[in-house]
């Protein structure tokens, strides 16, 4: 195995943690955390997990009130309690919940993280927010050498997944939809897609837990190394 050093994707989380490079992000981040109780993180949320991670999980943008408030990815919010149970069932997070970044949850073979560190209004970032992004994800991979499956969750993940690895035309989006990079900035990486794991699609049972479940097996599986 090859596991990138700590100090390494500890000087990536600095960087990205002091990007300015949107100003519509910016603002958006900072007029979040006026609108919230406590103090905000309100700054570019850099990925969280294990260094030897061999499946890497891709939100679309950091939570306004989730990651931007906490500081870390899928941490303090519902699709946060959604997710990390799932990830705590496989086997991924030594406990089934991720409320704050000091509460020790800790990620095994599993790193986590938006293709937008910041959360733009309406949860939409515009195309050029996409791609100013899209090299924090490139540097994060670099990182993350033993990374074989990227799991996106949602269809605006997914994109801007495929738009990162250069998939032309793009990869049609539906649950458990896959895909492996022929070329761009990591050929041979299996996506995967998953629906979202928001309020709104677990409450309509679009997603469900074995729905969720399945998925992640299927990443865990795809990722594993030739015995």
């Amino acid at each position: 195995m090859r596991v990138a050093g700590t100090s390494d994707l500890e000087a990536l989380a600095a960087r990205i943690a002091d990007c300015t490079a949107c100003p519509r992000l910016v603002a958006s981040r900072h007029a979040a955390a006026e609108t919230g109780p406590g103090p905000y993180w309100a700054r570019p949320v850099p990925g969280f997990g294990d260094p030897g991670a061999r499946v890497h999980v891709l939100g679309l943008a950091t939570a306004p009130h989730g990651g931007n408030r906490t500081g870390r990815a899928f941490t303090g919010n519902p699709t946060a309690d959604t997710l990390v149970a799932a990830l705590h069932r496989a086997g991924l997070a030594d406990r089934p919940t991720s409320r704050h970044a000091g509460d020790g949850l800790r990620l095994q073979g599993a790193w986590m993280a938006s293709a937008v560190r910041c959360p733009p209004p309406d949860h939409r970032p515009t195309r050029a927010e996409r791609a100013a992004c899209a090299g924090w994800l490139t540097a994060e991979l670099a990182a993350l050498p033993d990374v074989a499956v990227l799991l996106c969750l949602g269809r605006l993940a997914w994109e801007a997944a495929c738009d990162w690895g250069g998939v032309r035309p793009r990869a049609r989006f539906a649950h458990g939809a896959e895909h492996v990079l022929t070329g761009g900035p990591r050929p041979g990486l299996r996506l995967l897609a998953s629906y979202h794991p928001s309020p709104q699609n677990t409450r309509s049972r679009r997603l469900t837990p074995g729905m969720l479940d399945a998925v992640i097996a299927r990443a865990v599986a795809a990722a594993s190394p030739d015995p």
